[in-house]
């Protein structure tokens, strides 16, 4: 596999076109694009990465994103470019809280994001509904209905979009239980608990609780809990990291908290300077990022009952630009960061950047959030078939929303027609897609031996 961008053809593609892919068995230069991502990883999280990918096709397909990102590059484009994604797959969308504490749904995950084809975004989060509807045992009438659904509300949403003000398409956002009510209606209330779960959960989960689950309180100062692997103190990780003891690494921590403030707006920088850090952690996030180094710093504002939990993750070259083109920012941290602020119709009020030197000399970005903030995710191992649909159509509708904000989306409309090709086509190439999957899949359990 080519590690730089393909050469396409001048003519673009028919919506028939995007139903084409023809499964390829026992790709191991695919597994070889994770292997080479785990050789930059933390080492000794590398064999967890592992065995969450490997628990299923699912959750595999969670942390092939460059896989993906590189058979799409195979394929001829629209030509049509937006601030992508990268990663659009469902279960990196969820519910979390605005700056002004109103529940939206929207994307939450940035790492990939970066400039490229709106193409590659809905076709990775129709494939994607696919496999989880495959992993839930779902009938295949069920998945293809909730498939055409995800295509055909991206459709509907982008058409909506382009004939409104480009003012309008910018403050537009998604309210969670509005858009939830509506679609119950047109699904006849059928659509179960699964996203109503996921907005209780998101209304609890904030600093206070983040800090009752993880740390605990020593006088009158707060620390991390310790839970190897998922979460490690400094005070454990000193040798490790290659520093003389945890005094060192918390002040090379403070040191990357205090230069990330550079890049919030003032009044952030003046809301951080009541804080002050008691902690700080390593932990271990996600599926497809484990093994990328993720560091959580914990804050007390008033005194340790009024605390704030940050995350620090690091970023590196997102697999749209490996096979696209590279984005336009100075570090990668701050093309996570801005990427967000493009696509996202309100952002973590803390969101910002920075860099830090390792004792090796080995400089790193590194992009700054609340590790909670009203965040709730969608149970997709409890979903039901109704409900996928619904998640669906919310991905959908969110991701058409980032499309519209960031590209042409008239060009895109008008290339969707109104007709039911392009949910034809996505329906067709999800499957072929999550045959493709599971064929990477066995290529990978045989290789790690990770099946759950």
């Amino acid at each position: 596999m080519s590690n730089s961008r393909t050469t396409r053809t001048q003519t673009a593609p028919s919506l028939e076109d995007f139903a084409v892919w023809s499964v390829q068995p026992n790709r191991t230069d695919a597994i070889e694009l994770i292997n080479g991502q785990s050789a930059t990883r933390v080492p000794e999280l590398v064999p967890l990465r592992y065995e969450r990918m490997g628990a299923s096709p699912f959750t595999f397909f969670r942390g092939t994103a460059i896989i993906m990102a590189h058979d799409l590059s195979t394929q001829p484009v629209s030509g049509i470019e937006v601030q992508c994604i990268g990663d659009a797959h469902i279960a990196n969308f969820g519910v979390f809280s605005s700056p002004t504490r109103h529940l939206v749904f929207d994307v939450n995950d940035f790492d990939e994001t970066a400039p490229g084809p709106w193409e590659w975004d809905i076709k990775r989060l129709a494939a994607s509904v696919e496999i989880c509807g495959r992993d839930r045992g779902f009938a295949k009438k069920d998945r293809r209905d909730a498939v055409r659904a995800c295509a055909k509300q991206y459709r509907r949403s982008l058409c909506s979009f382009a004939k409104m003000g480009e003012l309008d398409v910018w403050y537009a956002h998604l309210d969670v239980e509005q858009a939830l009510d509506e679609f119950e209606r047109d699904l006849h209330g059928k659509t179960g608990r699964t996203v109503r779960r996921a907005v209780e959960k998101a209304r609890q989960k904030d600093n206070q609780r983040a800090a009752d689950k993880l740390a605990h309180r020593v006088g009158d100062a707060l620390r991390f809990n310790s839970q190897p692997p998922e979460l490690v103190p400094l005070s454990d990780l000193e040798a490790l990291q290659g520093y003389a003891d945890s005094n060192e690494l918390f002040a090379a921590l403070q040191e990357l908290l205090d230069s990330y403030l550079a890049s919030l707006p003032y009044d952030r920088r003046m809301l951080l300077e009541h804080y002050h850090v008691h902690d700080a952690a390593r932990k271990v996030v996600g599926v497809g990022s484990v093994g990328t180094r993720a560091w959580i710093a914990l804050l007390a504002g008033k005194n340790a009952d009024d605390p704030l939990i940050l995350q620090a993750k690091e970023a590196s070259e997102s697999v749209v630009e490996r096979f696209w083109r590279p984005a336009p920012f100075a570090s990668h941290a701050e093309r996570v960061v801005q990427g967000q602020r493009l696509v996202q119709s309100t952002s973590d009020i803390l969101l910002g950047w920075t860099k830090a030197t390792a004792p090796d000399g080995t400089a790193r970005d590194y992009y700054v959030r609340q590790l909670w903030n009203g965040k709730g995710s969608i149970d997709l191992e409890r979903i039901g078939a109704g409900s996928l649909e619904s998640v669906a159509r919310l991905c959908a509708h969110a991701l058409a929303h980032a499309h519209a904000r960031t590209g042409d989306e008239l060009a895109i409309s008008a290339y969707l027609d109104d007709g039911d090709a392009f949910e034809d086509a996505l329906w067709n190439f999800s499957q072929a897609y999550a045959d493709q999957n599971e064929a990477d899949y066995e290529v990978f359990i045989a290789r790690h031996g990770t099946r759950a």
